[in-house]
């Protein structure tokens, strides 16, 4: 097929493609990821950039204007090569750095955490390095090298049930071991007492490393752990490679279950996004590929099932059933992942199809299955997963919020880069604005707390009313609020202000949509507690986690209905918990046991069965919501 070159402004980046490729595709080539909440689909209207030279084929316009169109606007998903063609991507349609949650929080470190935890379940790695002096063979001692090696090992781990080794070990073995002079290192797997010997090398005292792994929809973090002493030396984060093909977990799903080779792609885009950041932080503490000796993984269903190339196809059709919710610890070698190839990678167990490996690791660093108290943890994110109870009993559901807070479906709304809006002030009697924004740059859009923010700070200043609507009449000096010829809008940054060439605005539709994701997650609550008949006052604590959750506004999310109206004092925020939880497994035998339990307790309610969350969520429609009652401190400033 004819090869055509692409030109990618301001970059001046050239890259040669096949005809009939898309321009997200061609982009995505050259490293330059633009945002496709659709996972190129045509429908987000995310991915617009202008072809300023040169053929294409038009698919399709998606909610393109007909004056952007004529300016040569395009969506890079619905328009594919012809010829040589030079493009412009602006800085909006970008992918760019992901502010990523790596662990620092607002209160303490991850590694205070993570000892305080260790001090409860004791300190025992899943893979840990020893050395060990055999004696070499003779005439009248010839055993063979595997049975000289197994008494040894059998006399330095009595507490060993079974001992094993792989084809691939063995083989190597009889020349390690002379080359050696019979003084090895070893290094070994270890769960209950089952060992399986991962590697062998001469003698050496460097320790052992292992990963700590969160694959989330939106971010991938790592964390490089030394199992000898339990420290935390490095860690790193960065977008999910496979954001390209949609920004949640549906768009990825329908993407990969359409041959054998989308799957294989995807999950090479997540393989390849957690090789790079390991290579980072390897090559940065002077280690290599053979020091990794064990990795833990957390992710939701989906990603688990991604990162294991496991075809996800019905986990989006009723009944929503995954294959496999406790996975069994495999090999590194049989999912690409570049540490020791015999080295095993246990990944945390899911409870459902929408609850994951994510939320059990958050519940089991919150500790809240073995407080009296009850705790209530909630993970928002484009899917609100909420586990509630204590020790007696767990209970959990997760309820569709949509990608609002994420950024999806919001006419400027972005995710948490360079350039996000994250807090919004609005003076109720000027409509001034003053914003925040990530990077102290100028604005090209907002972000999920930027979108908590300016919601409650619209109401406050009476621009919208409790169903979301903007009140037009509510005039001012600065024109801020105003009528277009399809919608409302208020101005947040005025294009001589922001990043880009226009208006960075909030519609009446963002409202409504924003309105609508926070209801479901208040909603899901409204509907736990029910299953379990308590009271939002009988709640001791509430729990946050994730990167959304970390920047949000306590106050602000009352304001709007989005948290329970509760002290804030029984809110904390733990940060990124799933990272944590694959940290506490990955030192502790015990704890990665109880995790494995704490999967088969926790209960999940499914909220599609019977009317308790439709009625929940239609009275959660306003602001803060329908009955004020539930909202004592929001019920006094209404009034």
């Amino acid at each position: 097929m004819a090869q055509y070159q692409v030109t990618i402004m301001p970059d001046r980046q050239i890259i040669e493609v096949e005809q009939g490729t898309s321009l997200l595709k061609a982009a995505s080539k050259a490293g330059i990821y633009l945002k496709s909440s659709c996972g190129g689909e045509g429908t987000c209207g995310a991915c617009k950039l202008t072809v300023l030279a040169g053929q294409v084929q038009i698919m399709g316009t998606g909610n393109l204007k007909p004056e952007q169109i004529a300016r040569g606007v395009r969506l890079a998903c619905q328009t594919f090569v012809q010829e040589d063609v030079t493009i412009e991507i602006p800085p909006e349609s970008r992918l760019k750095e992901h502010q990523v949650l790596l662990g620092d929080v607002k209160k303490g470190l991850v590694q205070e955490t993570t000892n305080d935890l260790l001090a409860t379940y004791g300190f025992q790695p899943l893979a840990r390095k020893i050395r060990v002096q055999l004696s070499a063979p003779t005439l009248t001692d010839n055993a063979s090298d595997w049975s000289r090696l197994l008494v040894e090992l059998k006399r330095i781990l009595p507490q060993a049930k079974k001992i094993e080794i792989p084809l691939s070990i063995l083989r190597q073995l009889p020349e390690v071991l002379r080359q050696a002079d019979w003084n090895i290192s070893i290094t070994l797997s270890e769960l209950e007492g089952y060992c399986i010997i991962t590697h062998v090398e001469s003698g050496n005292d460097q320790p052992a490393y292992g990963l700590a792994i969160d694959i989330g929809t939106t971010t991938v973090v790592v964390y490089l752990v030394n199992l000898k002493t339990g420290e935390i030396e490095d860690k790193q984060g960065a977008y999910n490679k496979q954001a390209k093909f949609g920004d949640d977990v549906i768009s990825r799903i329908v993407h990969a279950v359409e041959n054998d080779e989308s799957l294989a792609e995807i999950h090479k885009a997540v393989m390849d996004t957690i090789n790079e950041l390991m290579d980072s932080l390897l090559e940065r503490k002077g280690l290599s590929q053979t020091n990794l000796s064990a990795a833990v993984i957390a992710g939701n269903t989906t990603m688990t099932q991604l990162f294991l190339q496991i075809n996800p196809r019905y986990l989006r059709l009723e009944p929503y059933i995954p294959t496999v919710s406790i996975t069994p610890s495999i090999p590194a070698k049989e999912i690409g992942l570049h540490i020791l190839p015999e080295a095993l990678v246990h990944s945390y167990p899911s409870v459902a199809s929408y609850v994951g490996g994510d939320i059990v690791s958050g519940t089991l660093v919150t500790n809240m299955a073995h407080k009296e108290d009850i705790s209530l943890f909630i993970d928002i994110g484009t899917n609100g997963e909420i586990v509630l109870g204590n020790q007696d009993w767990l209970v959990s559901c997760a309820c569709s919020a949509g990608p609002c807070f994420e950024g999806g479906g919001i006419s400027f709304g972005m995710r948490a880069m360079p350039g996000a809006i994250e807090r919004v002030n609005i003076d109720p009697l000027t409509l001034d604005v003053n914003l925040s924004v990530i990077g102290r740059i100028a604005p090209v859009g907002i972000c999920g707390s930027g979108l908590v923010d300016c919601l409650s700070k619209l109401r406050e200043a009476g621009i919208i009313d409790r169903a979301g609507n903007f009140q037009i009449e509510h005039t001012s000096k600065t024109g801020r609020l105003r009528q277009t010829s399809d919608d409302k809008e208020f101005v947040l940054a005025w294009s001589h202000q922001s990043g880009g060439d226009k208006d960075v605005v909030i519609t009446e539709n963002d409202v409504k949509n924003l309105i609508r994701a926070k209801g479901a997650i208040y909603a899901g609550i409204r509907s736990l507690l029910q299953m379990v008949s308590l009271e939002i006052g009988m709640i001791d604590k509430v729990i946050i986690a994730g990167g959304f959750g970390n920047y949000l506004n306590v106050r602000d999310s009352i304001q709007i209905g989005l948290l329970p109206d509760l002290p804030l004092e029984k809110f904390e925020f733990i940060g990124n918990s799933s990272v944590k939880g694959a940290c506490l497994a990955l030192l502790s035998q015990k704890a990665w046991h109880e995790a494995a339990e704490l999967g088969q307790k926790i209960t999940y309610v499914e909220l599609s069965i019977g009317n308790t969350f439709m009625d929940e969520f239609v009275s959660a429609l306003f602001l803060p919501h329908t009955d004020l009652t539930l909202f004592p401190t929001v019920e006094g400033q209404e009034e």
